[in-house]
């Protein structure tokens, strides 16, 4: 927290979401959806966990511009990207609207009593506009007037729909949102990854039938990477765990240790430590580059497993990427974690965090996660 804290509040709007290594701005004026709601969703946090009352005054500013910045008052939507001169893209995304869910739940547990409308506004324009009751998933994107002219269907926003549909379900005790998030998880963490060998592969046509080709140009690509995403097998075993510890089915606990088991042999690097960001259909590498929100997202994955099970061998995991991360990510100096480096662990850039694509959310939200699930908790 401490790393954003000179420079975060933006005084015309939001938060300012690009800063270099040492915590200089960059592009002050260009703001992301995804990146507008985590940051709301970390300052909940941190007033959690802190009791600040600064805390709350940021994630409150932070809000007011999604309220008021981001809404699209015309369209009953939210703007995905925001510049100086305005809107840069209004179209209507699942996974923006997945964090918007997000942001609006934190608030509802902070005791913003104008939120909580906010996120049935949220969840009743998701079920409206993407949801999709034949296969059981949301639509990925939507155009300015609503409709659909796009075949791709994906799980990564539907990955974070089922985050925020916890989240919402831990806000209001509303059933609808634990039966919906668990009918996500089924779909693609059971029904999709059978189809591909048991990982949960990122792409799909209208009906459901595996894109293989899909970004394969692109392994790189920010929301729709192609091969199988070691970070999104382990999130799902997260994400499936933290069901688990809601609705204790023995499908959900055994499905995430299955995700994890799988992947982990695959994904570390031997040699070098840490997960690499994407191994193709063959499980041969496809991008050994590290990303910090892989290596968050399976720590917090292997404490939920080692907690929940009692087996060791998962705390061994634990510690040995919370070893890799303290050694290579975290900048000890200035704060924060860097947000790629190399196979060899080098960084490949000087820009710390980035609008859309970085803002410590995954890495606070790991620990804060693990803090909260690890007390008290039975072995099975």
């Amino acid at each position: 927290m401490a790393f954003y804290a000179p420079q975060v509040r933006d005084p015309a709007s939001g938060f300012h979401q690009n800063f270099y290594d040492d915590g200089t701005v960059f592009s002050p004026d260009v703001k992301h959806l995804v990146s507008s709601c985590r940051m709301v969703v970390n300052y909940c946090i941190a007033e959690r966990l802190f009791d600040d009352p600064s805390y709350r005054s940021l994630w409150q500013h932070g809000l007011e511009a999604i309220r008021s910045v981001h809404w699209q008052s015309e369209h009953k939507g939210y703007i995905w990207t925001l510049d100086a001169t305005g809107a840069t893209d209004q179209t209507h995304y699942c996974y923006g609207l997945a964090f918007t869910l997000l942001a609006f739940s934190a608030a509802v547990q902070q005791g913003d009593v104008q939120a909580k409308s906010e996120l049935y506004r949220t969840w009743d324009c998701l079920e409206a506009h993407f949801w999709q009751a034949d296969i059981g998933l949301y639509a990925d994107h939507i155009s300015l007037d609503w409709q659909i002219t796009d075949p791709y269907r994906g799980q990564n926003a539907n990955m974070h729909c089922c985050e925020a549909l916890i989240l919402a379900y831990e806000a209001t005790q509303d059933l609808q949102f634990l039966e919906r998030a668990l009918q996500l998880a089924e779909t693609v963490a059971v029904t999709l990854a059978d189809r591909s060998g048991g990982f949960i592969w990122e792409h799909f046509h209208a009906d459901l039938s595996i894109d293989w080709d899909y970004n394969r140009d692109d392994p790189k690509n920010l929301y729709r990477p192609w091969g199988f995403q070691p970070g999104h097998q382990t999130e799902w075993a997260k994400l499936l765990l933290q069901l688990y510890q809601h609705r204790p089915e023995p499908w959900l606990l055994s499905r995430a240790r299955a995700l994890f088991d799988t992947t982990l042999p695959l994904a570390w690097d031997d040699k070098n430590g840490g997960l690499i960001y994407g191994f193709a259909p063959d499980h041969s590498l496809c991008d050994g580059d590290k990303y910090f929100w892989v290596q968050a997202e399976t720590l917090a994955a292997a404490g939920l497993l080692a907690q929940l099970t009692g087996e060791q061998a998962y705390w061994d995991w634990y510690d040995r990427i919370w070893d890799y991360c303290w050694m290579h990510f975290i900048d000890h100096d200035v704060g924060a974690w860097y947000r790629v480096l190399t196979q060899d662990n080098r960084k490949t850039s000087n820009r710390k965090s980035e609008a859309g694509a970085k803002c410590d959310y995954h890495t606070i939200g790991a620990c804060y996660l693990l803090q909260q699930h690890l007390s008290g908790v039975t072995p099975v």
